[in-house]
């Protein structure tokens, strides 16, 4: 039974090249990045042609597939736009092509008939029906909107062609509007959320007015961080791979194109680990679950739910109370290289001391705690502290690094 499994990708979020490489190196089948224009994370930095030439390229180094977002629910102004951008990535050459909106998949299949097109999540993909119609358009693979059961997924399944792949989200981020179609945004900030601009106002905190007395503000109680009323738990499915395989869905998506190296490479690792278990065996996916939990409580999330996979009115489904940020770790840099001298290289991200306690987070999966003996700077000089982000410094550990291993240590929530 388990050899006749569909073959299950891991499909990770990118918001630049350092984010793209660690996620290659963490375990993604896939990545998922957007250009300058025409994704829906215009304030994630994302990446610049050169950035993505040689993204893709990395990518396909290790054997890892790179798609590019165009998602946007476009206006008049933004096709011709569009259609240059769109010959640009014909010669960059991605894996596929992400569209929510019909006239830019049109534009798409004109300008890059070899280059596969994918339906995103915003396109309201909610029956077997519709997924037939994309298919029949030539598109390879539709996301599933987060609104649908795995009953519903698994229903579609068996109505559409076994060749057309399914994608549904397996962790992050929840959005409070029907299939991320949000118009809260572009109302209250005139951002539109529809066009890459969201500014996550359904994170903000609320408070309650009533109508004959302006002024007071009659605060909405929930917990000691605050009133988020609009803003929901974060999606974890770690402990449901089997159920989402045996839906047969091709793809499990992370969200989070705006998300850290850190973020990216525990829940890479996590979720690789875990679907190679449960490919292994279900008695070791099951026996390694402390492990997949643990992990991933390290990472910076709100609380988790599992969304509507196993119904819409449950207490399993989109939950709008405790929600605001746990933050268990700091990310403070990557491994880019060990000199002669065995010391290992990074950009710093965060703060540490000489003398501090932090752990060696690697891609096989080994968490090595470690002091720092020592730091030196680009001059060789050494120093007692590193204050100043994105500074090269040379640390001396008492154990071993290695390229590409990520460094953190234990924040305070």
């Amino acid at each position: 039974m388990r050899g006749e499994m569909r073959k299950t990708e891991l499909l990770i979020p990118a918001s630049n090249l350092e984010v793209l490489k660690t996620a290659v190196i963490f375990g993604a089948d896939a990545v998922y990045i957007g250009g300058e224009a025409f994704g829906l994370r215009a304030k994630a930095k994302n990446f610049s042609r050169e950035e993505m030439q040689e993204g893709i390229e990395f990518a396909h180094e290790h054997g890892v597939k790179v798609y590019v977002t165009a998602n946007i629910l476009a206006h008049n102004e933004d096709l011709e736009g569009a259609s240059k951008y769109f010959e640009e990535l014909r010669e960059i050459g991605p894996d596929a092509i992400i569209v929510a909106d019909p006239g830019m998949f049109m534009l798409a299949r004109k300008i890059c008939p070899q280059i596969e097109l994918h339906i995103s999540t915003q396109a309201n993909n909610t029956n077997y029906l519709t997924y037939d119609f994309w298919y029949s358009q030539g598109a390879k693979r539709v996301v599933s909107a987060r609104e649908l059961s795995l009953k519903e997924i698994r229903e579609i399944r068996r109505h559409i062609p076994q060749d057309m792949e399914i994608e549904s989200f397996v962790h992050g981020a929840m959005c409070m509007a029907y299939s991320g179609r949000c118009l809260l945004s572009n109302f209250m900030t005139g951002r539109d959320a529809n066009r890459g601009a969201c500014t996550h106002a359904c994170r903000w905190k609320y408070s309650l007015v009533e109508e004959k007395r302006p002024g007071e503000y009659m605060p909405v109680y929930e917990d000691e961080g605050g009133t988020y009323i609009f803003n929901s738990k974060d999606l974890c499915m770690i402990e449901h791979i089997p159920e989402m395989i045996e839906a047969g869905i091709d793809s499990l998506k992370i969200e989070g194109r705006m998300k850290t190296a850190l973020y990216v490479a525990a829940v890479t690792r996590t979720y690789r680990r875990a679907l190679d278990d449960y490919r292994e065996s279900e008695e070791k996916y099951r026996a390694n679950m402390e492990w997949y939990k643990a992990e991933i409580g390290k990472c910076t999330y709100r609380q988790f739910t599992t969304g509507f996979y196993f119904g819409k009115t449950d207490e399993t489904s989109q939950i709008y109370d405790n929600n605001t940020y746990v933050n268990e770790y700091i990310y403070l840099g990557i491994v880019g290289e060990v000199d002669e001298r065995g010391f290992a290289r990074i950009e710093q991200r965060n703060k540490f001391l000489k003398g501090d306690v932090i752990e060696l987070m690697k891609p096989d999966g080994q968490n090595v705690e470690t002091r720092v003996r020592a730091i030196y700077d680009e001059e060789g000089q050494e120093v007692d502290s590193a204050p100043h982000p994105k500074q090269v410094l040379y640390l001396d550990l008492d154990a071993k690094a290695e390229k590409y291993d990520l460094l953190r240590v234990a924040g305070k929530n």
